[in-house]
């Protein structure tokens, strides 16, 4: 039986914390987060004029006292949010030392688990293995039921992420925060992030490397085999040639950072040698993604 994704310790410390969300979004059940919608709760919201039918006891007489006319007060409503989390289990993702899906786990589950304080619900699926998922998660005690079925999850094969992208669109029952862990070794990456745009979720990519992608620790003639079945590659790793690679995946990464600003997608990316514990309260708490 594997460790705990997440530390007691380090669980304590997220019960501060809460998910940033940039607008306010609609939900289903009364939760903790301001919604667009108008309902009751302690914070003033707005005035409308009295309508036949409407709740006496919400007419302001103070206002009608000064106007002489009927207005109701209105309140924030306070409503959960769905969170949406997708995590890339194609075989590329089990490799690195630390490895890139634990990596992905350990996010997704402090994601869920931030999620799951603050009284919103909470859906997971994988892709690139085994179609697995679990949704409508809620409540505190929902972080068991979460942590379990991610500590499951194992590497399969290769994905079509933009046929997943496109699927999930469709059968996801409600638009909200929508966290993306994955390589994106996924030639169509391009096709599959814009996708996820065609509706209202608030899209957060998680780019997961790890440090032997991201400053190779090879030299000499080496022979490169593609984990998810592509060809193997034969090179001489010299000085010049890690440079190049190092100056390809430094542009690579802005290109996806590029695509993703021109559309409203906030793109994180992420070194597996980064402590979670230091990838959360610095980088994520600098980038707004939490607080």
């Amino acid at each position: 039986m594997a460790g705990p994704l997440l530390t007691t310790a380090f669980l304590r410390k997220l019960d501060r914390l809460s998910l940033q969300t940039r607008r306010a979004m609609a939900g289903d059940l009364q939760g903790e987060r301001r919604s667009p919608k108008r309902g009751s709760s302690v914070e003033f919201a707005d005035f409308r004029p009295y309508t036949t039918g409407d709740d006496i006891r919400q007419i302001d007489w103070n206002l009608y006292a000064r106007a002489e006319r009927f207005y109701l007060k209105l309140f924030v409503a306070e409503e959960e949010l769905n969170v949406h989390l997708l995590v890339d289990t194609s075989r590329s993702m089990a490799w690195g030392n630390p490895e890139k899906l634990h990596y992905a786990r350990q996010i997704a589950a402090t994601f869920g688990y931030i999620a799951l304080n603050n009284l919103d619900r909470v859906n997971v699926t994988a892709f690139g293995g085994r179609p697995a998922a679990v949704s409508g998660i809620r409540g505190k005690r929902g972080a068991i039921t979460l942590f379990e079925f991610l500590q499951r999850l194992e590497a399969g094969s290769t994905t079509n992420l933009t046929q997943f992208c496109r699927t999930y669109l469709q059968t996801a029952r409600s638009a909200g925060p929508l966290l993306l862990c994955s390589d994106l070794f996924d030639p169509g990456w391009r096709d599959a992030l814009r996708a996820l745009t065609a509706r209202p979720f608030e899209i957060t990519i998680m780019h997961i490397l790890s440090p032997q992608e991201i400053d190779p620790p090879i030299e000499g003639d080496i022979r490169l085999v593609d984990s998810e079945g592509g060809p193997a590659v034969e090179i001489s790793a010299d000085l010049d040639v890690l440079q190049r690679y190092r100056d390809t995946l430094r542009d690579w990464q802005h290109e996806i950072e590029t695509f993703c600003s021109g559309r409203g997608i906030r793109y994180v990316p992420v070194n597996t040698a980064v402590p979670i514990e230091e990838f959360v309260f610095a980088q994520l708490r600098r980038a707004g993604i939490v607080r």
